[in-house]
């Protein structure tokens, strides 16, 4: 937890560098208890950027491969990340998060499976709504923009960027057997990807007033 928390310290103290960043929503996220943050995935900087953000710690599920090596496998456990093999069933992901939650941790997952290639929403994968469904805990939608400008999935490095993050109002759901999950599940999938939607938007504009009125102060100067 001290390597969590100095991570989160430096990002802070130096995300000024790159751009400026506009968090909303904080007290969506529960005090006490275990919780579900569900996002969007813009960027390689999401999990960086949201973790240190959050006013609670996260414990995120990461694809397998960024544990490939000792060193990174070191880092990402320390860092309470967990592997999940993507494109695939994984029923070890799946126990180590409800385990997690049951320990009354926030378990954050990224609904899309995979970073945007275009910045947009993509099709939830359905596998974590079933896991929404059976864990029966609060599921915070967040959402990020920005991210994708600063460091977009075909992009070989950091851009400078502005960045707004959203955290929305819990949604619930009771725990639910296979059978009740299987018949609520392209409901709650809507549900969820609505949430983020307008999460999204409302980033966007903020992400866009940023822009400006920096182009505003820098032809204020020119002038």
């Amino acid at each position: 937890m001290i390597l969590y928390r100095v991570c989160q310290a430096i990002t802070r103290a130096g995300w000024p560098l790159v751009g400026g960043m506009d968090v909303r929503g904080e007290e969506n996220v529960p005090r006490v208890g275990p919780f579900l943050l569900i996002s969007n995935h813009q960027s390689v900087l999401d999990p960086i950027l949201i973790q240190t953000f959050c006013p609670r710690p996260l414990h995120t599920m990461a694809k397998s491969t960024q544990f490939a090596s000792p060193p990174m496998r070191w880092l990402m456990t320390r860092l309470n990340s967990f592997p999940v093999r993507r494109f695939e069933t994984d029923p070890q992901a799946v126990r180590t998060a409800l385990r997690r939650l049951e320990q009354g941790h926030g378990v954050g997952i990224y609904i899309e499976g995979e970073r945007s290639w275009d910045g947009e929403l993509q099709p939830p994968r359905l596998g974590t709504v079933r896991l929404i469904l059976r864990a029966g805990v609060p599921v915070v939608p967040a959402a990020i923009a920005g991210s994708y400008d600063a460091w977009p999935r075909w992009a070989a490095g950091l851009r400078r960027a502005d960045v707004a993050i959203r955290f929305g109002e819990p949604l619930r759901w009771p725990a639910m057997r296979r059978a009740e999950r299987e018949a609520n599940l392209q409901h709650a999938a809507a549900r969820i990807m609505a949430a983020l939607a307008d999460l999204l938007a409302d980033a966007r504009r903020a992400v866009a007033a940023r822009n400006r009125r920096g182009e505003a102060s820098l032809q204020v100067s020119i002038d």
